[in-house]
C-alpha cells in the first residue's frame, strides 16, 4: 500500500489499512480494525475493537475509537463500530462500540465531531452532523442528518435528536428533540424553529412557512399531541419535511421536549 505508518505506531498485522492511510506516532490499531482508503490519524490515536471506519476519515490526537462499551450490562460477545466516510474526530473524542453480542454502534458520513465530545454504546448517528466541544451522547441515543448540538449539552440514552434539529451549549435532553426546531435549557424545551437551518439546507419557502405554523400547533397550543398532529395534517399543506416531523413525533417513546 501507499500512505505511511510512523514507525512508533503499532498496528496489528492482522488489521486491514487502506491504500494512502497515514498513521501518525504512537497510534495503536488493533487487529479487527478496518481502515478505508485515504484515512489521516496524526498521532496517539488508539483504534481497537471490531471497528470499520470508510474513505477519508481525519482523527486528532488522543481519540479513541471502538473501544469496549462502558455499559456494566456487557457480557462478551462480537459487538462492533461502524463508521462511514470523510468525518472529523477531533482531540479526545470517544466513540464506543455496542454492548450486547451482534449490536452495532453507527456513525454516518461528513460528520465533524469537536474535541472531547463522547459517544457512548448502540448510538446511531446519521451524516452531516456537528457536534461541538464536550458534547455527550448516552446509549442507543439516535441523532439524525443535519443536526447540531451545542457545547457541553448532553442527551439522554434513547433519546432522539430530529434532522436538522439544533440544540443549545449546555443543554440537558431527557426528551426526543423534534426535527428542524430549536431546543434549550435544562431541562431542555423546544424554543423556536431552526429557520436558519433550514435555510442553509435548502428548504423551501412554502415547506418552512407549513413548519412554522406545525411549531405553533405542536409547541404553543395547549391540545394534546395526538390531536395536534391530527390537525397538523388536516390543515397544513403536505410537504416531506412536515410528513417527517409527524412520523417522528407520532413514533416517540419518551415523549418531545416541549
Amino acid at each position: 500500500m501507499s500512505g505511511s505508518i510512523h514507525p512508533t505506531a503499532i498496528v496489528d498485522r492482522a488489521a486491514q489499512v487502506g491504500a494512502d492511510c497515514e498513521i501518525g506516532p504512537y497510534c495503536i490499531i488493533g487487529a479487527h480494525v478496518i481502515l478505508g482508503r485515504g484515512c489521516r490519524l496524526h498521532s496517539h490515536v488508539v483504534i481497537d475493537g471490531h471497528t470499520t471506519l470508510g474513505e477519508a476519515n481525519e482523527i486528532y490526537p488522543f481519540a479513541c475509537i471502538g473501544l469496549k462499551t462502558q455499559d456494566l450490562k456487557w457480557s462478551g460477545g462480537h459487538s462492533a463500530t461502524r463508521i462511514g466516510e470523510h468525518n472529523t474526530f477531533r482531540e479526545y473524542v470517544t466513540v464506543h462500540s455496542a454492548t450486547a453480542d451482534g449490536d452495532v454502534t453507527v456513525i454516518g458520513s461528513h460528520n465533524n465531531f469537536l474535541a472531547y465530545t463522547h459517544m457512548a454504546h448502540d448510538v446511531q448517528l446519521g451524516s452531516h452532523i456537528i457536534m461541538s466541544n464536550v458534547a455527550t451522547l448516552a446509549g442507543h441515543v439516535v441523532v439524525e442528518d443535519h443536526a447540531i448540538i451545542g457545547g457541553l449539552a448532553a442527551v439522554h440514552q434513547f433519546c432522539r435528536v430530529g434532522k436538522m434539529a439544533i440544540i443549545g451549549g449546555c443543554s440537558k435532553v431527557v426528551q426526543d428533540v423534534a426535527p428542524f426546531m430549536m431546543a434549550d435549557g435544562n431541562p431542555a424545551e423546544t424554543r423556536a424553529l431552526n429557520k436558519v437551518g433550514l435555510e442553509r439546507n435548502g428548504v423551501s419557502e412554502e415547506s418552512q412557512n407549513a413548519l412554522k405554523q406545525a411549531h405553533r400547533i405542536l409547541f404553543r397550543d395547549t391540545m394534546l399531541t395526538s390531536k395536534a398532529l391530527e390537525k397538523i395534517e388536516a390543515e397544513l399543506p403536505a410537504s416531506a419535511e412536515l410528513q417527517h416531523l409527524v412520523q417522528f413525533v407520532r413514533a416517540s417513546q419518551r415523549g418531545i421536549c416541549k
